[in-house]
């Protein structure tokens, strides 16, 4: 993991069955690249938890968060009144913290289920 560009540390519990990957500030790391270094040392993904900045755009399709840095974007899930809340934020830079899906291997995710919305501070 730490030979992807943007990868500033990694802890690895393999008793817990968990990696945290802390990526450097200002990083254009994208999804795919991370689970191909997970897959390339023999693990898989499941559920992972978020830290994300980015800006949230609206389309015919719904709310997405576009992140920061990439052209990734992922469909936004949650409880009503997180989605109301990305709603209001259209165009403004925020810091979510969400959890993405397991997904087959090979595919990417593509939604984020928020837990938490903050404006991006600086």
């Amino acid at each position: 993991m730490k030979s992807v560009n943007g990868v500033e540390s990694v802890d690895v519990s393999l008793s817990k069955g968990l990696a945290t990957v802390t990526l450097k500030p200002g990083n254009t790391v994208r999804t795919k690249q991370l689970l191909d270094a997970i897959s390339k040392n023999g693990f898989t993904t499941k559920q992972s938890k978020l830290e994300i900045s980015g800006v949230f755009v609206s389309d015919a399709a719904g709310v997405r968060l576009k992140v920061a840095g990439t052209d990734e974007s992922f469909a936004v899930t949650g409880d009503a009144a997180f989605i109301e809340r990305a709603r209001s934020m259209v165009g403004k830079p925020v810091v979510v913290n969400g959890v993405i899906p397991e997904v087959p291997k090979g595919k990417l995710p593509e939604t984020i289920r928020l837990t938490t919305i903050e404006p991006a501070k600086g």
